[in-house]
């Protein structure tokens, strides 16, 4: 992926992704009726929107115009954040399908970004690409670490504790 024209391209769509899943978070958050639940996907989405601007600053397209007013738009009808899958849940999405849905969505982002690293030799494009598979991960410990929470699961820094006795 070494022309240009396919990085800028696979940059557009980042940028895209990352607002998918902004509004993906946006819509749970809407959802849940847990305050730290409804606190964790506030903070996905905007780190979410962060990083389809950290992708932005390096999209050398005209084609999106201004960023604040893209961020704006309606959630994109393809998707693969908010699928027709996803869309029927949301009317009952509770807060464990939405962390399920999450987490399953985190994988297999963190997944893709880690596969653009490998493709992309631009420095200032693959450094982007890797701060958001780094963080992508983190949103996957996140999501992972609310949901033991939401289920009443043993948290893992209380696991020596529980180890002990």
């Amino acid at each position: 992926m070494q022309d240009s024209v396919d990085v800028q391209e696979a940059v557009r769509r980042s940028i895209q992704t990352e607002k998918n899943a902004m509004d993906f978070y946006t819509l749970c958050a809407r959802h849940m009726k847990d305050a730290e639940a409804i606190k964790t996907f506030e903070l996905l989405a905007r780190e979410e929107r962060e990083h389809a601007d950290w992708f932005f600053q390096v999209y050398r397209g005209k084609d999106i115009g201004n960023f604040n007013e893209f961020i704006k738009r309606e959630p994109a009808e393809d998707s693969d954040w908010l699928g027709e899958k996803e869309r029927q849940l949301l009317p009952t999405l509770d807060e464990r399908r939405a962390m399920e849905l999450a987490m399953e969505k985190e994988q297999q982002l963190e997944k893709h970004l880690r596969n653009m690293v490998e493709k992309i030799t631009d420095p200032e494009v693959r450094a982007v690409y890797e701060a958001n598979a780094k963080s992508t991960h983190n949103h996957y410990l996140l999501i992972e670490s609310e949901y033991a929470r939401l289920m009443g699961m043993v948290h893992e820094t209380d696991i020596d504790t529980y180890v002990r006795e």
